[in-house]
């Protein structure tokens, strides 16, 4: 019988067109740091370097380490002289982004409900963001109080979705088997993956993700709304054995 549920955040618990949001984002960063480095080669290393941790496989590196090394190799440049810019934008311009997402007061019912009948909760977002991002997130959802048994970000994450080393690394750390846990997500690829490993999944809809590359089978489906009915009904994946 599962014990802990993995939840996945943007479009999940914090509803939000994730595409948009992401575009609106680098449009945002880039010009802010064009007085150290030109936009368009910023962007060019930011993906990189993004697309370096998503393809990282190698555990005795954090995500932060791996994109740093990509991106300061693209750049030529030192650390200090572009991340407190970088931090900058994060403490003072990523939190007004809370106009592009949809927040609802069923993220936390949803949670709070789960806690009253003995789950562990833990936030599997992709970690390719810094902890200060990722957490304005969970401000922004209304869920940052929450007891989370673990939150994934880039500084203490070396892995991404969907790679099973992922789902495989959440597990060491909350010491508990796949077949205990189950993943919500509305990524098709990214968070129903995680059935591969013998977690029961659930697939959030109104925001959902499918790039049509894999199919996974999912164990159960439904809204935010329909997911809260199913857990204080413990109907669906959530029915006790």
């Amino acid at each position: 019988m599962a014990n802990v549920i993995l939840f996945d955040l943007d479009g999940t618990l914090l509803p939000m067109d994730t595409d948009s949001f992401v575009k609106h984002y680098i449009k945002e960063l880039a010009p802010r740091v064009g007085h150290i480095l030109e936009p368009n080669l910023f962007v060019k290393a930011l993906l990189a370097g993004t697309d370096a941790m998503i393809h990282n496989l190698d555990s005795k590196k954090t995500n932060e380490q791996v994109f740093e090394e990509t991106f300061l190799r693209l750049t030529a440049l030192k650390r200090e002289e572009i991340w407190p810019t970088l931090d900058d934008f994060y403490e003072t311009v990523f939190p007004t982004f809370s106009s592009l997402t949809q927040p609802t007061p069923l993220a936390k019912s949803l949670l709070e409900e789960a806690i009253s009948q003995g789950y562990k909760l833990a936030i599997a977002t992709n970690p390719v963001f810094p902890k200060v991002a990722i957490y304005h997130r969970l401000q922004w959802a209304g869920i940052a109080e929450v007891p989370f048994e673990l939150i994934t970000v880039y500084e203490e994450s070396s892995f991404t979705k969907p790679h099973h080393y992922y789902y495989e690394s959440i597990c060491e750390q909350l010491h508990t088997k796949p077949e205990d846990c189950i993943m919500i997500g509305n990524d098709m690829q990214e968070d129903m993956v995680a059935g591969t490993l013998g977690m029961k999944t659930f697939l959030v809809e109104g925001n959902v993700i499918d790039r049509g590359t894999s199919n996974y089978p999912i164990d159960d489906h439904g809204t935010l709304e329909e997911l809260y009915q199913k857990l204080q009904k413990q109907e669906g994946i959530f029915a006790k054995a």
